[in-house]
C-alpha cells in the first residue's frame, strides 16, 4: 500500500533532501530509520529537493509499505528520528498517487534579517542593510507572476528540459520594526537556486545596485547573467505543498515563533 508521509525539518545539518554519495541527508535519514524499523529495505520518494541546509517547514514523501505493521509507527519513527526532523502524519492513500509528480502548486518563504541576532542566526538569512529600499524591491516582486520563463534565474538552465515556471503569487513582507523581511512565492514548479537567485537580485535592487528596469530586462531576455550569486540558504524555507486531494496546512508550530508582525 502508498502512503503519505507528511513532515518537516530543519535543514542546517543535512546536505539536502536528496541523498548523494558521502553526505548526510533527509532522505538517507528516513530510508535508514525506515529500513531498521520496518525490518524491509525502504525507498522513499520525496515532493521535491531542497538545497543543502535548506529547511521545510512541510514536505511530503510517499513509500510503498506490502505488510501492515502492528505497532505504532509515528511514535517510533518520530522517537528514532533526529531532533531537527519530525514526522506530522502518516497518510495511507488510494491506488499510487506520487509526491512529486502529483504537486500542483509548492510555496516557499525566505526569511531575511538585517541585524546580529544569535537567536536567528538558523532560521534566516543575515544581510546587514538596514536601509534597503523596498518600495523598489516590491516593485520587482510584482513583476514575477507577469512572466513565466526564469531561464535568467536558473543558474544551469542547459541541463533542464524547461525553464518555464508558472508563479501564481510572489510577495514582499517587512514587520512593523523594519529589521525583518519575508518573501513569499508560490509555483507550479521550481528551478534549482531559483528562488535563493531572486532574492539575491531583490537584495541588489534594495541596495541600489540595480535597476527595477535591469531586473525586468532579465525577464524579458530570458538571457543568464554571467555572474549569479544565490542568497544564503538558511532563509529558505519549503513551506506549503499542495496536491488535487491533499491539501493541510502546515503542521510546524516554529513558523509562530519566526513569524513576525508582517506588513
Amino acid at each position: 500500500m502508498r502512503y503519505f508521509f507528511h513532515i518537516g525539518y530543519h535543514g542546517t545539518n543535512y546536505s539536502g533532501w536528496q541523498k548523494h554519495t558521502g553526505t548526510v541527508t533527509v532522505q538517507d535519514v528516513f530510508e535508514t530509520v525506515l529500513t531498521k524499523i520496518l525490518h524491509v529495505p525502504v525507498t522513499v520518494n520525496g515532493c521535491g529537493r531542497t538545497d543543502a541546509h535548506v529547511h521545510a517547514s512541510q514536505y511530503f514523501f510517499h513509500v510503498d509499505i506490502a505488510q501492515e505493521w502492528d505497532f505504532d509507527l509515528f511514535f517510533r519513527l518520530n522517537k528514532s528520528l533526529p531532533n531537527d526532523i519530525a514526522v506530522f502524519e502518516i497518510i495511507p492513500m488510494q491506488g499510487y498517487p506520487h509526491a512529486r509528480f502529483d504537486a500542483v502548486q509548492r510555496s516557499y518563504d525566505y526569511y531575511i534579517h538585517t541585524y546580529k541576532d544569535p537567536f536567528l542566526s538558523n532560521y534566516s538569512a543575515l544581510y546587514r542593510e538596514p536601509d534597503l529600499d523596498i518600495d523598489l524591491m516590491r516593485k520587482a516582486v510584482a513583476l514575477l507572476p507577469l512572466y513565466n520563463d526564469y531561464r535568467c534565474f536558473c543558474k544551469m538552465p542547459s541541463r533542464i528540459d524547461t525553464t518555464i515556471c508558472n508563479v501564481s503569487d510572489a510577495e514582499l513582507f517587512i514587520d512593523n520594526t523594519g529589521d525583518r523581511l519575508r518573501f513569499s512565492i508560490s509555483a507550479n514548479r521550481f528551478l534549482g537556486k531559483m528562488i535563493r537567485i531572486i532574492v539575491g537580485r531583490l537584495m541588489e535592487i534594495g541596495q541600489g545596485k540595480m535597476s527595477v528596469d535591469e531586473f525586468e530586462g532579465y525577464l524579458i531576455s530570458k538571457q543568464t547573467p554571467k555572474i549569479i550569486i544565490p542568497a544564503h540558504p538558511q532563509g529558505l524555507y519549503l513551506s506549503k505543498v499542495t496536491y488535487p486531494y491533499l491539501d493541510l496546512p502546515p503542521r510546524s508550530a516554529f513558523m509562530k515563533y519566526i513569524d513576525a508582525d508582517w506588513q
